[in-house]
C-alpha cells in the first residue's frame, strides 16, 4: 500500500506516519507534503498513490483547491481539527473524515474501509463509479416545509437570501424579505446546505454570494459584510475564516 501524507503540522504528520506504519507494517509512505502547491506538483509528477491522507487546512490554503488543479483518482482520508468541512469532503474522493488528534482505532476503521474499496476495485477499473457507490455521498436540502397559517408551505432553498440565528432560533431570510423561523440548528444546517452556495460566515450567519452588497476590511484582519436586503445587519468574518471566504468568493 503506497500512501501519500498531506499535512502541514510536523507533529501531526509524524504521528500519522507512525500510526500508519503500526497498522500497516508493509505500507510505503511516499512522502509528507505541507502545501497545496507542492501537493499539486507532486501529483502531476508521480504515479497516483493507493491512498492519500489529507489535512484540510494547509500552509498555503485549503486542500479542496488541489482537486480543482489536478485529477485525483485514488481514495482520500481527510484529517482535520475542524468539523465544518465534512459535507464538502464527501463531495470529492473522501472515504473518511477523521478529527484531530487522530485516534488509532478510528484510523484503523478508515483503513478497513479503504481495503474494502480496494477489494472491489480489483474487479473493475471504474474507480469513479466505485467511489460514487461506496461513499454514500450526501445530498443537499432543496426545500423547507414550514408552518404557515393553519397548515404548511414549501420554501425552495433557491428563494433564500441568507440564514441567521437569533435568540437560539434559526431564521430564513427570503429574497422577498419574508423572515421564517425554522427548527433546525445552525449546526444541522451546515450539513444540509450546499457549501458551494452558502458560506457560514460565523456562528450566526449563512450567506450566499448574491446576498452580499459590499465587503470591507475590518480591524484585526477581519472582514465586514454588508447585505443587500438588510444593510443594517452586521456580518463579521473572523481573521481565521477570511482567507477561506475569499477563496469561496473567487471562483
Amino acid at each position: 500500500m503506497k500512501i501519500l501524507i498531506v499535512e502541514d503540522e510536523s507533529i501531526n504528520a509524524n504521528r500519522l506516519k507512525r500510526l500508519l506504519e503500526e497498522l500497516e507494517p508493509e505500507c510505503e509512505i511516499l512522502g509528507i507534503i505541507d502545501t497545496v502547491h507542492e501537493t499539486v506538483k507532486w501529483l502531476n509528477s508521480n504515479e497516483m498513490p493507493d491512498l492519500i491522507t489529507m489535512d484540510i487546512r494547509l500552509a498555503d490554503g485549503i486542500s479542496f483547491s488541489i482537486f480543482e488543479e489536478t485529477k485525483i483518482s485514488c481514495p482520500v482520508i481527510f484529517t482535520t481539527a475542524y468539523d465544518e468541512y465534512a459535507v464538502r469532503a464527501f463531495k470529492v474522493n473522501s472515504i473518511d473524515y477523521l478529527m484531530k488528534p487522530i485516534e488509532k482505532n478510528e484510523l484503523e476503521q478508515a483503513l478497513t474501509k479503504f481495503k474494502s474499496l480496494a477489494k472491489v476495485k480489483n474487479d473493475t477499473d471504474d474507480i469513479a463509479g466505485i467511489l460514487k457507490g461506496f461513499m454514500n455521498k450526501p445530498s443537499f436540502r432543496l426545500r423547507f416545509l414550514v408552518t404557515y397559517r393553519d397548515g404548511y408551505k414549501s420554501v425552495d432553498v433557491a428563494d433564500i437570501d441568507f440564514v441567521y440565528s437569533e435568540f437560539k432560533t434559526s431564521h430564513l431570510f427570503l429574497k422577498n424579505e419574508t423572515i421564517i423561523p425554522i427548527p433546525q440548528t445552525m449546526e444541522e444546517l451546515e450539513e444540509e446546505l450546499d457549501p458551494d452556495v452558502f458560506f457560514r460566515a460565523n456562528r450566526q450567519f449563512f450567506i450566499r454570494a448574491e446576498s452580499i452588497k459590499s465587503i470591507a476590511n475590518y480591524f484585526n484582519a477581519k472582514l465586514k459584510i454588508q447585505l443587500q436586503a438588510d444593510p443594517e445587519r452586521e456580518v463579521i468574518i473572523s481573521r481565521e475564516k477570511a482567507p477561506f471566504f475569499k477563496q469561496w468568493m473567487d471562483r
